[in-house]
């Protein structure tokens, strides 16, 4: 019996890897979930000495970049068309007001920039920049939601076109990483169609582009569905005063309209 059982078990040590792959992979999905989980996690337990933070920190993303995703998205965005909340119908007091997290943008001739454009921003004293009393600034993940900021910002500068004083930011996010890479971006940036400009109109719109990853930028303001869009009024000192949602409404549209003529009395 005892020689029985050595052999067996020499048969079963001198099979390849390969077939022991290949018979997991024959295995339930669920039974394979738990030595997933055991292997990332011995994988994190021994980089984490290096760094726990960061590994804590990749930790809550990936739970929550597997508890949301496209499927959760795309449901809402049936539910209600992008519109995931009502605009502000007022301004947002300063005292209560959030400042917008910092983001780095790419103009189309390659140059770059930081919003938002504040007192505190170093472009202003680099590049000497006006700090405008006033910023709509225009967030769009994904090409479906391009039509939504075209109905807060085209009647946004057709209503203060001849405002010197305010500036309006167009942001597409681009988070595939190849087209991050520096010899593919300038070919990007190149062939991207630059916004045509209004002879008329003294404010103009700047369509700017945000390369890779753009997590903890989303985290900090709490934007979830990347299939709408995301419309935000920055005072000067470049703090959140209103926000809007998706598709524009004419009501919605007269209360962005308003509330931007309060701040620039007010300021």
């Amino acid at each position: 019996m005892a020689t029985t059982l050595n052999r067996l078990r020499s048969s079963v040590s001198a099979l390849p890897h390969r077939a022991l792959f290949n018979s997991t992979r024959r295995d339930s999905l669920p039974s394979r979930i738990p030595a997933l989980r055991s292997t990332t996690r011995s994988f994190l337990d021994f980089y984490q000495f290096g760094n726990k933070k960061a590994i804590e920190d990749e930790r809550a993303r990936l739970n929550d970049e597997m508890n949301r995703g496209y499927f959760a998205d795309m449901k809402e965005f049936k539910e209600h068309g992008g519109k995931i909340a009502d605009a502000n119908k007022t301004v947002i007091p300063a005292v209560s007001a959030v400042k917008f997290p910092e983001l780095a943008v790419t103009l189309s001739n390659g140059k770059a920039l930081k919003l938002p454009i504040s007192c505190s921003s170093s472009e202003v004293n680099e590049e000497s920049l006006a700090v405008p009393k006033v910023s709509l600034v225009c967030l769009s993940f994904r090409a479906s939601s391009q039509e939504m900021i075209s109905s807060w910002s085209k009647p946004f500068l057709e209503s203060f076109g001849d405002r010197k004083d305010l500036q309006v930011f167009e942001v597409s996010f681009i988070d595939k990483w190849l087209l991050g890479l520096a010899p593919i971006k300038k070919l990007l940036l190149r062939v991207l169609q630059k916004p045509k400009s209004n002879e008329n109109s003294v404010l103009q719109r700047r369509v700017v582009y945000s390369f890779g990853d753009h997590y903890h930028f989303r985290k900090k303001i709490k934007i979830l569905n990347l299939l709408t869009g995301y419309i935000f009024l920055l005072d000067k000192s470049g703090r959140i005063r209103w926000q809007g949602f998706g598709t524009a409404t004419p009501e919605e549209v007269s209360q962005l309209l308003s509330c931007t003529s309060q701040l620039l009395e007010d300021q």
